[in-house]
Parts: C-alpha cells; structure tokens; sequence
C-alpha cells in the first residue's frame, strides 16, 4: 500500500488560480531566460515580468546595485524596453517556456496606465493577471508616488478594471500609513488582490569619498533585512482580510515562505535570493513539498492563515 502523501499545492485569490503558491517578484527574474537553463520555470506558481511603461524608459544613472548588511540596495528606475517589446518579444518567449504569466505595469499618470491596459486588450488570455506597480511616481500629484494617496489608487485600478476583464493586482509599498485605505479602495474598485512588500527606502555612503554608493543616492532595500517588515505588513493586511494577499520581501528558503503562508498570504514572491541562488525557486518548491509530506499535511491550504496568537487577559 503506497501511503506517500502527495499534497496539493493549488492556490486561489480571487478568480486567479496558481498551481502551487511559489512565485517570482517583477524586477528580479526577467522573463526567465537566464534561470531556464537551471530549472523548468514552467513549474513555478507564475513568473512576474519587469514593470513595464508605455515607453522604453533609461532608468536611473549608474551605480545602480550595492549590497548592504544581510540585503541589497537599487536604484534601477524602473528600466524597461516599453510594452510593446514584451507583446512581441519576451511574451512569446515565456508561453513556448510553459510560464504562467503575471504581467507588471506602471505608467505616471492615470492616462498612462489606461494606455498599457489597451495594449493589453489584444493579449488578455495569454496571461494570469496584470499586477500594477502603484509604488512610480505620479506627475499628476507632483511626483508622489500613487499608493501614498488612496484615492489616486482608486482612480488607477477603476480605469484599468473598467478596460480589462482579467485579474488586477495590486502593488503597494510599506513606506506610506495610507496601505490599508489603499487596499480597502483597491477592494471597491474591484482589485482581486494584493501584493506586498515592495523594497523599503534607503542608502548608502562611502565613507572615503563622502559619496552616496548609489548614483540616485536613495534606493529600495531588499533581502533578508526586510522580512520582519514584510511579514508585520502581510500580517496587518492578512488580519483585516481586505483582498488576498502576495507576499514577498526577504524570502530565501520554504522556511520563509512557509511564516508567510502561516500568517495568511496566499501566495509568496522570491525576488533578491533569484540572484544568489539561481534554482531558489524550484529548491523551495521542492523543499515545501517535502515539508508537507513529512508533517502529512494534504493541502497547502491547510497552513494559510494557521497563525496562533494568545489573546491577552482583560
């Protein structure tokens, strides 16, 4: 009699479906070129593209990447080859790879991300989801970026949601206070869920020059120094349940992954470690699986949510 557990590791959020809760975060995989020749991609929850604009954007002026304690700063500037090069180029690339896709976006105003969405029209059913990057500037707010005001949000998603009918997600930075009006507006304008952390603001300097390591001088922190942070976030958010919930932000092994499931997350976003463990994501994959069947737990499922906080006496 084989009683080899072979757990499920299917996920739901809202209307999007992923065969298991692994994921990759936009900026860090590319389209997974690089990272075929070490694992089967096609095997991941979904693979999130680079944030893409109307327009091919230089990003900012080098340096651009320098490593910090237990993390990584950078300063890209959202650096892409414009929607269009996706469409035609990296798009066909990723479905000949069997990649379930989740295509980012930004654009700097409102009219902009309409923009993106009619481009995508004609794509729709060959992609999961479109996640929009709401942590750009907004030149209509004189350069806020837009989840720091709610209702800008609010304005972004409507737009989007009212052209495409496939999944939008959200994308929300932790630097602002406003990340719960922000998700509860996304909620009503009919976001099917949420993805969180973006990197957190900081720097670097050197302190033989007195100059800034990064050319922007201020750039976002990633890696292991900021998984405490996410994970509070992901919490705060878990706790209301708002929409459902990507995780990401220091993630470097199923153990990682395994805190986000538990304090609610749906689904977990590998984003720094792609670039010191090139297999990160089939390796967690592997060892999540692993886990499940060693603690002869069926469903995956089984573990979101499963946090355990005692009430304090009154």
């Amino acid at each position: 009699m084989n009683d080899i557990i072979r757990p499920s590791l299917k996920v739901q959020l809202g209307k999007i479906k992923f065969k298991n809760p692994v994921i990759t975060c936009s900026g860090t995989f590319s389209h997974g070129e690089e990272h075929m020749v070490f694992y089967d991609i096609g095997k991941l929850g979904a693979v999130t593209t680079k944030s893409y604009s109307l327009l091919p954007m230089k990003g900012n002026p080098p340096p651009r990447i320098c490593e910090t304690a237990s993390g990584v700063l950078n300063s890209i500037g959202l650096q892409n080859d414009g929607i269009d090069s996706f469409i035609y180029r990296h798009l066909p690339w990723m479905k000949g790879a069997g990649a379930s896709i989740i295509l980012s976006i930004f654009g700097r105003t409102t009219e902009e991300f309409k923009k993106i969405a009619l481009r995508i029209l004609d794509i729709k059913s060959e992609i999961l989801a479109v996640e929009l990057n709401l942590s750009c500037p907004n030149l209509e707010q004189g350069g806020k970026a837009f989840c720091a005001v709610p209702e800008e949000v609010k304005r972004v998603v409507d737009s989007v949601v009212s052209m495409l009918d496939i999944p939008v997600i959200v994308k929300l930075s932790p630097d602002f206070e406003t990340i719960d009006r922000s998700a509860e507006l996304a909620r009503q304008s009919g976001a099917e869920a949420i993805s969180i952390i973006n990197t957190v603001v900081g720097m670097a300097v050197d302190i033989d020059t007195a100059k800034p390591l990064l050319g922007n001088v201020t750039g976002g922190l990633s890696g292991p120094a900021v998984k405490p942070i996410a994970l509070a976030r992901v919490y705060q958010l878990c706790q209301q349940d708002i929409l459902p919930v990507i995780a990401m932000g220091g993630v470097f092994g199923y153990r990682d992954l395994l805190e986000f499931l538990i304090v609610g997350a749906r689904a977990v976003g590998i984003g720094t470690a792609n670039f010191v463990q090139y297999d990160i994501g089939e390796r967690i994959l592997n060892d999540l699986t692993a886990y499940l069947r060693e603690k002869k737990i069926d469903d995956v499922n089984k573990i979101i949510g499963r946090l355990k906080v005692e009430k304090k006496q009154a």
